[in-house]
């Protein structure tokens, strides 16, 4: 987890802390939370919540890394997402994360 990078791959201000524990503001201090578990180039579990969401509300994400053969595989979850927002958050995701992720990695 890297503040850098991930600012450069989204073109947005990141403070992502390194330890489980810590504590994250991405896209401009619109989605905050906190990690929960981090392994190594293998598994990120974080509370997440975004800036309009319902006071006190946090969704869990997590990220699993795998290798595979020709690289590695991403699986992503997200639980708790209140309903009225599902449909915006998923948008969301694919819009601001994987997309730019897929053009970031294609830079090398």
């Amino acid at each position: 987890m890297d503040s850098k990078k991930h600012t450069a791959f989204t073109g947005a201000k990141a403070k992502i802390g390194r330890h489980v524990g810590d504590r994250f503001s991405v896209w401009d201090d619109w989605a905050t939370g906190s990690n929960v578990e981090l392994i190594p180039d293998k598994k990120i579990v974080q509370q997440w919540r975004g800036a309009d969401w319902p006071e006190g509300h946090y969704s869990v994400i997590t990220l699993e890394l795998k290798k595979v053969d020709r690289g590695t595989r991403l699986d992503f979850t997200q639980t708790d997402i209140p309903e009225m927002l599902y449909d915006d958050i998923a948008q969301g995701w694919k819009e601001w994360y994987w997309e730019k992720l897929k053009t970031y990695f294609a830079k090398g």
